[in-house]
């Protein structure tokens, strides 16, 4: 597929039909970014060896999880110019110790992973939720993700007793 200009490619653990093993991604990508689930399989996936092997003008964009990435290893590859920069949503320590080489790095830019501490964002999800319920309620669900499981059951009394899919996104 293509975004942004940009040919998109994939990695994935599972049998994705498009997806390209994990060092075949590393070795043609600009632009990586993260979007895995940190457990014992992809803790510090992202390391030494895998920064080897990409591009010196690529860049990492960790948004997933902090220990993905091995921050020691990422410091190193970033001071060497191994890679050429990254961007942090995420860091392995949240947030970074206030001497952490990350803070000191022109190649490093840092956002704070704050999104749902904000009451504005809070609210906005509070509010997506209320008007998807109400909208089933009122018999025209929105946001539906299974149009099978959406439709309205009563019971005996009136009362909707199925369970409602409700989708909240929230955007940072």
């Amino acid at each position: 597929g293509e975004a942004l200009g940009m040919t998109v490619i994939i990695t994935s653990r599972s049998n994705k039909h498009n997806a390209v093993p994990l060092d075949e991604l590393l070795a043609k990508s600009d632009f990586i970014s993260l979007h895995s689930p940190l457990n014992a399989d992809t803790k510090h996936m992202i390391d030494k060896v895998a920064l080897s092997k990409m591009k010196q003008s690529a860049y990492l964009i960790n948004t997933g999880r902090g220990e993905l990435v091995n921050e020691m290893d990422l410091i190193e590859a970033l001071r060497e110019g191994t890679i050429a920069g990254a961007g942090l949503d995420v860091q392995e320590q949240e947030p970074p110790h206030e001497t952490s080489a990350l803070y000191t790095l022109d190649n490093v830019m840092l956002t704070p992973h704050i999104g749902w501490k904000r009451l504005e964002t809070r609210q906005r999800c509070v509010d997506m939720v209320a008007a998807n319920v109400a909208a089933f309620v009122a018999g025209s669900p929105m946001n539906v993700v299974n149009a099978n499981s959406a439709a309205r059951t009563l019971d005996s009394s009136g009362s909707v007793c199925q369970c409602v899919p409700v989708c909240c996104s929230v955007l940072q």
